[in-house]
């Protein structure tokens, strides 16, 4: 990989991983809720669960997946219900702890499947998997494998680093959210959030 495919490849993970999203969104809400403590499970599954991801469209699985029109809809159907569901139940939380016991308190397996359902982390690895894991019609496999790790490295490190940044400031909003009615309007533009991304997975 050149210095000038590194330099892509860290911008867009820079873009990519600090822009409001589904898994972002779900940090900062998880740790303003819960904790830090709860939000850290789900800010190491993102990384894991989107790893996995990378592998299968490396393998040229996830392609035949988005060409298959049921399965695209599938997923895409599966990932909106359930960013519908989440918002919901989170816009009803107006305690500390509250979404904790409306099963908002998601953990590690839970962040892992949801990048399965993720349309926008489908639509990363398979651009990063045409992009930047093929280097090209000649590449050797041996050099193809070399570009994949180093996605996978860079990618991962974002996608962690960019979670626990929000699940952090979640964290440290929690006695300023305690008080009055605060909490309930946080959660509702967090669950809003939540609903717009749903929006714009649907016209993916």
């Amino acid at each position: 990989m050149t210095l000038q495919e590194l330099v892509a490849l860290l911008l867009l993970a820079t873009a990519m991983s600090f822009t409001p999203g589904p898994n972002t969104t779900l940090s900062a809400a998880l740790a303003a809720n819960c904790g830090l403590k709860a939000a850290l499970r789900f800010c190491c599954a993102v990384p894991a669960g989107w790893s996995v991801l990378m592998l299968i469209c490396a393998l040229g699985i996830g392609a035949v997946v988005m060409a298959m029109p049921a399965l695209r809809w599938g997923v895409k159907g599966v990932g909106v219900a359930y960013m519908l569901w989440l918002a919901w139940k989170l816009s009803q939380a107006s305690r500390l702890g509250e979404a904790d016991r409306a099963a908002l308190d998601i953990g590690f397996w839970q962040g892992v499947m949801l990048q399965f359902v993720n349309i926008k982390a489908w639509m990363l690895a398979l651009a990063l998997s045409a992009g930047w894991v093929s280097g090209g019609a000649g590449a050797s496999p041996e050099h193809q494998d070399q570009r994949l790790l180093i996605v996978l490295a860079v990618m991962g490190v974002y996608a962690f680093v960019s979670n626990f940044t929000y699940a952090l400031v979640g964290s440290l909003l929690r006695e300023w959210l305690a008080q009055g009615r605060r909490l309930l309007w946080f959660n509702r533009t967090m669950a809003a959030v939540l609903v717009a991304t749903a929006a714009w997975m649907t016209g993916v």
